[in-house]
């Protein structure tokens, strides 16, 4: 454990206010910038009443740390909306926060909540104390007792091949077809597909390098399928827009998430299924029919880009169809 100086607390400090409003900035020169003024002077931190919470300040320092570290600015809002949520509550030095008051808190803001988003909650906040007590500015982790609600296991069904091929009747255009085909024959996250320019894509490979969490960046494949469509959909363009996808309207801007979040909802619904028809259930489908094909594991996990096979293996879940094929098969 080890604690800052003054001085070095306050240039983390303002590099974090700033990062927060102009995500773009470039930290290293402005660092250099502050520590150039500040050079020949000292810094002391102010006495504050007992009463008072730090945490504002110590998390734009955390936020900014994380930001160096490749998190994504939707990981960083959550956090920062999180954090600043519990601080609204729990009004005391962050030394003096025990454990008693963090389980008090998340009894209160989980009310109500499925496991799942209570963990997620749980997490944000355990993440946070962690690195506090490990950088030297608490003496212990009250967050390190905490214990992750248990949460039922509930298979989630992919798309059967069956609804894939309503889908792709429903679709209207051209865009919506090559949306739904890229989506399929990739298994990209949404905010991957979001990102996709027309330029990332090598057409005699039949491949692209998308950028996914963590800011790491892997190639993933697509079928002749998506690129028959892709091809079509480009070719009635006559914007000037870099990206894959565009909206229908001029200034022609890249399509967002939500706008296609929705696009697929309304596919789904002329499509007739009667159940929730989202990006990531494409993402979801694409593993199980890869592995219920016979890829290896390891070989989707790289498709998929998982750190760890563990994930990927959520994925290897056995279809109702196979389940059902092979038991009439062996009775």
């Amino acid at each position: 454990m080890y604690s800052t100086s003054g001085k070095d607390e306050v240039v983390i400090k303002i590099i974090g206010k700033l990062t927060l409003e102009f995500p773009e900035l470039d930290q290293i020169k402005v660092r250099n910038v502050i520590e150039e003024v500040l050079y020949k002077y000292d810094v002391l931190p102010q006495e504050t009443s007992l009463v008072a919470s730090d945490i504002d300040d110590k998390l734009s320092m955390y936020l900014a740390v994380r930001r160096l570290e490749g998190l994504s600015e939707r990981t960083l809002k959550n956090t920062n909306y999180e954090i600043v949520k519990f601080s609204q509550h729990v009004i005391k030095p962050l030394i003096t926060v025990n454990t008693t008051d963090l389980r008090v808190y998340l009894a209160v803001r989980c009310k109500g909540l499925q496991q799942n988003t209570t963990n997620t909650v749980m997490s944000y906040i355990k993440k946070f104390f962690s690195w506090l007590f490990e950088e030297g500015y608490i003496p212990t982790n009250p967050a390190g007792r905490l214990k992750r609600t248990k949460e039922p296991k509930r298979i989630k069904q992919p798309l059967s091949k069956k609804e894939i091929e309503q889908l792709r009747l429903a679709c209207t255009s051209l865009r919506e077809k090559a949306l739904i085909n890229f989506l399929y024959a990739t298994g990209c996250r949404l905010s991957e597909i979001t990102n996709i320019n027309k330029d990332d894509i090598c057409w005699s490979e039949r491949t692209l390098f998308v950028i996914g969490k963590g800011d790491k960046q892997r190639e993933v494949c697509f079928d002749q399928a998506a690129e028959l469509h892709l091809q079509n959909y480009l070719s009635s363009r006559t914007d000037s827009s870099d990206a894959l996808f565009v909206t229908e309207r001029r200034p022609y801007g890249r399509l967002g998430n939500r706008a296609i979040q929705k696009m697929i909802k309304n596919i789904a619904k002329r499509a007739g299924i009667n159940k929730s028809v989202h990006p990531h259930l494409f993402r979801r489908t694409f593993a199980t029919h890869k592995l219920n094909s016979g890829a290896p594991l390891n070989v989707v996990q790289g498709w998929l880009g998982h750190n760890n096979p563990a994930t990927t293996q959520i994925y290897a879940t056995t279809s109702r169809e196979n389940l059902i094929h092979e038991y009439r098969r062996i009775s």
